[in-house]
């Protein structure tokens, strides 16, 4: 891989729709940027560039699992030169009291020569700020959005200190926005207090871009931060003005050139957003929504449904495909086969159905869901991609690199994210 010494910034994304959004951020900032999927193998071949997201599906899983694949991933980008590494979280602090962000967190630290970390999700454009160590998704605090009801990672708490502390070995701290408002060297002498004091992480806050100027500035004093995609924002913003990047011309527009055939939209995330995205899609495209008890007591007959559904329409167009469900239902179907089961199932049978699709020709593929979309890109066994242009904030197309069978575009979009016509957005800039 032709990374060489011009690797500024390393990221490790712990789930593949988080690493895309990422991606899209640094590029858009002028840098340029791969999305690998997993820790590259030694043979991938990919154009020189400034920052490498390595995607991994560790969100939800075992804490010790999750530790071993973002330490791999670390020791993968440092080895290549990256001078300062970002743990991409998800903007709306997913994460259980197990974790997978605080034990993450505490074992990068050590890896890195430790001091305190400075934490997070906050993005603005996007609607998630910080405010007092305070999650806000909008207008809501965290424990009053959608996201109290997630059905992976319900999130009842909006004080981010409390969260993270639950969930790692050292203590938790806050940068408060006050501080943030006056500068770079308020922010550093806050930071240092705390890590005397044997704080191993602080909650800073943020309410606008300018806070994420700040922020990146300060965090690449140090080897490691955490944060969602404002956070390399303001990453890519510091690395700029300080010369250690110039920008990139901007090259998206070729990555999204056209590839032909046939196009498929899979949705497996039960967001608001997403369920009001397929509402809008039934107007314009043929729709299958699957049977969630088939899906779990008979998923091969349910995926044989599903591609016999597009065998009919792939031909005159695009097909949508979903799973999707209310949180009602969703509730019901895990209280019947439990939470795990009810997700990896449904995951599992919308990548068999990915498969199933690209083997009738679709080389335009649109997912919806980050834990489904983890499932169909290593279902599809695509090694990385390239980023072009965006189609909502976060959501970029993406060109896969080094796979087999030459090129397909994809969009893979976290559950909340787009607007209502995103489906319609997604395929017309994909040709």
């Amino acid at each position: 891989m032709t990374v060489g010494t011009t690797l500024a910034l390393g990221c490790v994304a712990d789930d593949y729709t988080g690493a895309s959004d990422l991606a899209n951020t640094l590029t858009r900032a002028g840098l340029r940027t791969v999305q690998t999927i997993g820790v590259p193998a030694d043979g991938l071949e990919l154009p020189e560039v400034d920052a490498v997201v390595v995607s991994l599906k560790s969100r939800s899983i075992a804490a010790d699992a999750a530790v071993a694949m973002a330490l791999d991933a670390q020791r993968w980008l440092a080895a290549r030169g990256a001078g300062h590494t970002l743990f991409k979280i998800c903007s709306t602090f997913d994460s259980t009291d197990q974790g997978n962000i605080g034990p993450v967190t505490d074992a990068l630290r050590a890896a890195c020569g430790g001091g305190p970390v400075l934490v997070t999700p906050a993005f603005p454009e996007t609607g998630r700020t910080v405010f007092m160590g305070h999650l806000f998704v909008g207008s809501q605090p965290l424990h009053e959005s959608p996201l109290k009801d997630h059905p992976l990672n319900p999130m009842r708490d909006s004080n981010l200190v409390r969260v993270l502390a639950r969930q790692s070995q050292a203590g938790v701290g806050l940068i408060d926005r006050m501080t943030v408002a006056r500068g770079a060297d308020a922010v550093r002498a806050r930071r240092d207090e705390l890590g005397a004091t044997g704080q191993g992480a602080a909650i800073i806050d943020a309410v606008a871009d300018a806070d994420l100027a700040i922020i990146g500035a300060v965090a690449l004093d140090g080897p490691l931060s955490t944060g969602a995609s404002g956070l390399g924002l303001g990453l890519a913003r510091a690395l700029v003005a300080s010369g250690r990047v110039r920008p990139a011309e901007n090259g998206v527009a070729d990555v999204a050139r056209p590839v032909g055939g046939p196009a498929a939209i899979l949705a497996g995330s039960c967001s608001k957003a997403t369920l009001e995205q397929l509402a809008a899609a039934e107007a314009l495209y043929p729709v299958l929504r699957l049977d969630t008890d088939a899906l779990l007591d008979n998923p091969t007959a349910e995926v044989a449904r599903a591609l016999a559904f597009a065998d009919a329409r792939l031909s005159a167009g695009p097909v949508v495909i979903a799973s999707s469900a209310t949180p009602e239902r969703v509730a019901a179907l895990q209280a019947r086969h439990g939470r795990e089961a009810v997700g990896h199932r449904v995951e599992q049978a919308l990548a068999d159905i990915a498969a199933g699709l690209t083997e009738r020709g679709v080389r335009r593929l649109v997912v919806a869901g980050g834990e489904t979309s983890g499932a169909v890109v290593d279902r599809l066994v695509v090694p990385a991609f390239l980023v072009g242009p965006e189609i909502a904030p976060g959501v970029p197309v993406l060109r896969a690199a080094g796979l087999a069978g030459g090129d397909r575009l994809m969009a893979l979009k976290s559950g909340n994210f787009g607007g209502r016509d995103f489906f319609a957005n997604a395929l017309a800039l994909m040709g």
